[in-house]
């Protein structure tokens, strides 16, 4: 009879059904049972605790949250709850600062990791983003919680710095965040850890009109090596960050010559698969170490 019970809310496209009947199988195996499909989109909260799909949240061992596409208010909402009384991977703390992009590029320069030049004013302060363009000439502007490229505006004319102003003031966005353009060949890393462990690396390239790598702003995979030094970074970031899991995006600056953390994700996707066909092969690794760090943290 297994004496834990584990939760798992996992994205179904792009294989992740897949992927999650993996996870559970080796979880069983281990004496763990799974409930699954734990929306908390559908949760509701009383005395009782926190109730979806007729499980009480907050009697699992532990709570596995995966899917980053439909991520509302109300299901970080009940994350940020259920987090405070039972394990979850990634823990909420980390999550909310790995979807931060000052706080947490902030967290990643005071551990000593290399970022880009970033910026942050309230958008009632616009002269102060006129002085960091006449700094840097070229920046990007980004919604500090954004994904997938989404909202993020290439600034290298006063023109298109005099037609942000207005949208933003249009708009419930309350700070103007900013980050220095930086000179790279389109091509960055992503890096996946697991429980501090190197999982895999390979790379996206933007698009022949686009100068963002995202696959949703029309990027392509392609294969790449890590090197030590990458690996190196990528754990590094992911520890000052706190996540059990993460994918760590990096570029290569030209005009400085080093390796830049642009970004880190709490919920890294894994291979399609059309992904997989192509060479990245590194799902059933990935699962054998989530499921290790399962076990794990679902023991305390």
């Amino acid at each position: 009879m297994a004496n834990r019970t584990v939760g798992i809310w996992m994205y179904g496209n792009s294989g992740g059904s897949v992927i999650e009947k993996k996870i559970v199988e080796q979880l069983k195996e281990r004496d763990i049972d799974v409930e699954t499909d734990l929306n908390l989109r559908f949760a509701k909260g009383s005395q009782e605790g926190i109730i979806c799909n007729n499980i009480n949240m907050l009697e699992l061992d532990l709570f596995f949250s995966y899917n980053a596409g439909e991520q509302t208010k109300t299901q970080t909402y009940m994350y940020e709850t259920i987090s405070r009384y039972i394990t979850t991977v990634n823990s909420y703390e980390a999550f909310t600062l790995s979807e931060d992009k000052f706080k947490s590029n902030i967290a990643l320069s005071r551990a000593g990791i290399e970022t880009s030049n970033f910026f942050i004013c309230h958008r009632e302060a616009p002269e102060y983003m006129v002085e960091k363009f006449k700094e840097w000439r070229k920046l990007v502007f980004k919604p500090i919680d954004g994904w997938g490229g989404s909202g993020m505006a290439l600034l290298e004319s006063c023109k298109s710095l005099d037609t942000l102003i207005p949208f933003l003031n249009q708009t419930d966005i309350r700070h103007i965040y900013l980050e220095k353009f930086i000179d790279y060949d389109f091509t960055d890393f992503r890096i996946d850890i697991v429980d501090g462990e190197f999982i895999s690396c390979y790379g996206r390239k933007a698009s022949e009109r686009e100068w963002r790598t995202n696959i949703s702003s029309g990027g392509s995979i392609i294969l790449r090596e890590a090197n030590d030094e990458i690996i190196d970074i990528a754990k590094a970031a992911t520890k000052a960050l706190g996540l059990d899991i993460a994918g760590v995006d990096i570029l290569y600056d030209r005009e400085h010559e080093q390796y830049i953390v642009l970004e880190v994700n709490g919920i890294p996707a894994f291979a399609t698969p059309d992904q997989e066909k192509m060479g990245l092969d590194f799902n059933d690794k990935k699962i054998d170490k989530i499921v290790e760090l399962i076990d794990r943290k679902s023991k305390y």
